[in-house]
Order: C-alpha cells, then sequence, then structure tokens
C-alpha cells in the first residue's frame, strides 16, 4: 500500500533546541482551497448583485426629496393655471358686457370698434346691389377694395402661392359675406385666427380670416352683403388685415376670376 502524500511544516524556533514537525495531508490542503475558491466565488457573486442594490437604496431619499420638490412645484402650478383661467374667463365676461375690447390693439388704425348686428350691406336709401338667398360668392367683402399685400393675384412663382387673398385694412373693418349662404363653421384657428366659413351653392365655399370678432353663428343663414365680423389681427398676423379665400369643392381658387368689383 502506497503512503500517503503528505504537506510537512517544520517549525525551529530562534535558540531552541528541538523543533516541532507538522505534516498536513494533501486531501485536507485540496479540501481548503476547494473551500476557499467557493468562499470567494460567493463572495464575488454577492458583490456583483447586491452592491448596484446597495447603491440605488443610498439614492432614495435623495430621490424622495427630489419627487417632493418637484410635486409641491406642480402644486404651485396648477394653482396658476387655475388662477389665469379664472381670469380669463373674468375678462371674457367683462369684454362682452361691454361689448369692445378693453385694451385696444396698439396697432389699431381705426375709431373704437363698432358692435355690428346683421345688416344688409347698402347705403341707407341707395339701391340695393346685393342678390337676395343663396348665391355664387361675387362680392367683394368690403365697402372699400383695401390693399392686397399678398395672395394670388399676380403671383409667378411656387414660393409666392398663397390660397386666396390677403387686403389690408384696419382692426374693426366691417366684413360682409361675399355670396349669400349657410354658415359652416365660425371660431378660432392658430393660423386664420377668428374666422367664419360660408357654404354656397354649386359646391362653393367662401373663409373669412384673422377676424376681430365674427357677429354670427354656425348653422343661421347669410345673404350677400350681410355683415359678418370685424377685421383684426388674429391668428398668424403679422399686421392687421383681411383673409379673403374662395374655394369650389374644397380646392381654393383665385377669387379675382369671381370677384369683379373692389379688386
Amino acid at each position: 500500500m502506497a503512503p500517503r502524500r503528505s504537506l510537512t511544516i517544520i517549525l525551529q524556533p530562534d535558540g531552541a533546541l528541538t523543533s516541532r514537525t507538522i505534516r498536513i495531508p494533501l486531501w485536507a490542503l485540496r479540501s481548503l482551497a476547494l473551500v476557499c475558491a467557493v468562499v470567494g466565488t460567493g463572495f464575488l457573486l454577492a458583490a456583483a448583485f447586491y452592491l448596484p442594490i446597495f447603491r440605488a437604496a443610498a439614492r432614495v431619499p435623495g430621490l424622495e426629496n427630489e419627487i417632493a420638490r418637484l410635486e409641491t412645484e406642480n402644486g404651485r402650478i396648477r394653482e396658476l393655471v387655475a388662477a389665469l383661467d379664472s381670469a380669463e374667463q373674468r375678462y371674457s365676461k367683462i369684454r362682452q358686457m361691454l361689448g369692445a375690447d378693453i385694451v385696444p390693439d396698439p396697432v389699431s388704425l381705426s375709431t373704437p370698434l363698432p358692435v355690428a348686428p346683421p345688416v344688409r350691406a347698402r347705403i341707407p336709401d341707395g339701391p340695393v346691389r346685393f342678390e337676395t338667398g343663396s348665391s355664387v360668392p361675387r362680392h367683394w367683402p368690403l365697402d372699400d377694395p383695401g390693399y392686397v399685400t399678398r395672395g394670388q393675384v399676380g403671383t409667378g412663382t411656387m414660393d409666392e402661392q398663397h390660397p386666396g387673398l390677403d387686403i389690408a385694412v384696419p382692426i374693426g373693418t366691417m366684413v360682409r359675406a361675399s355670396g349669400g349662404g349657410t354658415v359652416l363653421r365660425t371660431g378660432t384657428d392658430a393660423e386664420y385666427g377668428t374666422f367664419v366659413l360660408l357654404q354656397h351653392p354649386e359646391g362653393y365655399q367662401s373663409m373669412y380670416g384673422h377676424l376681430d370678432r365674427t357677429t354670427v353663428q354656425a348653422g343661421r343663414p347669410v345673404s350677400a352683403g350681410e355683415v359678418i365680423g370685424l377685421s383684426g389681427n388674429s391668428g398668424r398676423s403679422s399686421a392687421p388685415h383681411l383673409h379673403f379665400e374662395i374655394r369650389l369643392n374644397g380646392q381654393s381658387l383665385d377669387p379675382t376670376t369671381l370677384v369683379k368689383e373692389g379688386s
């Protein structure tokens, strides 16, 4: 039988005449090395898994403080929004009571805005120049020709293409229906501002944009020449003017192909 292999350690204290011998079997050394390897591996795995958790846990108090701060700021923002909404509602009610803007437009070139009721566009005691009932839009929408600053008139390049006409007029100028029909829509648009859209026979529509206010409501009939609003500077507009557009079956036309007066 082969002798068991072992590791011999001889301890010789300084100045001593005798020495001490320690024999450690190789299987014990191997077992000790295996245990150390297992323990070391477990320690490394534990560190890899739990170290991110410990770091995240350390950040929790700071995150909680940040969330509390954001919730406080959001609460203040909600209070400001509610206050602004309330102020806007009060302002709108006061405007309705007064029938005019409290703060006049600084670029306004006209006298204080009149409150225009639905009227026929004709000179008192003068001849009626507008037809009654539904009709194709053929009339200039203003009492004065105005100054066309942009539109399909005389455009020669694609960069100049623009649906309808932009007619420079002072704020508060009365805008009249170009033809008889029905008020299809009124409201506010980011591009056109305050607007009125009329539906006419034979698939025609007329659009009046950048108004200061409207004097008609959706669904009601209007006659040619009836006041439907007051010109303004609302929406995407750099100066007071009226956007006048005629559409046929959804396609924009050059208004001057139908309207021969005033242009």
